[in-house]
């Protein structure tokens, strides 16, 4: 599997911002699929993750309310619409896919990782 982001760039705070994620390759319904986020000197955490199917959502406490994942299975593309941004928010947003079965917001349930996009908020 193969993952291109794109989507990020600099917003004012309480603005938005949608990423989008183009996978290719061998798609099965039941894999998971999910955004992490990287801050500067922080480790990388799970913000939102989905499976293909769409149905069970989950989100970092973080960013429930104000993010929401979704996915086009025609077009094999996963979106992060993010509103309502904070600072906080700023970092670099990676699309990540998992195999099938099991999901959530560790980086355990993910084997492919796109390079990344780019968010910034002021």
């Amino acid at each position: 599997v193969q993952l291109v982001e794109s989507g990020g760039g600099s917003v004012q705070a309480g603005g938005s911002l949608r990423l989008s994620c183009v996978r290719s390759g061998y798609i099965d319904e039941r894999d998971c699929v999910g955004w992490f986020r990287q801050r500067a000197g922080e480790e990388r955490e799970g913000v939102a993750a989905s499976y293909t199917s769409g149905g069970v959502t989950y989100y970092a406490d973080s960013v429930k309310g104000r993010f929401t994942i979704s996915q086009d299975n025609a077009k094999n593309t996963v979106f992060l619409q993010m509103n309502s941004l904070k600072p906080e928010d700023t970092g670099m947003y990676y699309c990540a896919a998992g195999g099938p079965g099991s999901c959530g917001l560790g980086s355990l349930f993910f084997h492919a990782w796109g390079q990344g996009t780019q968010v910034t908020v002021s």
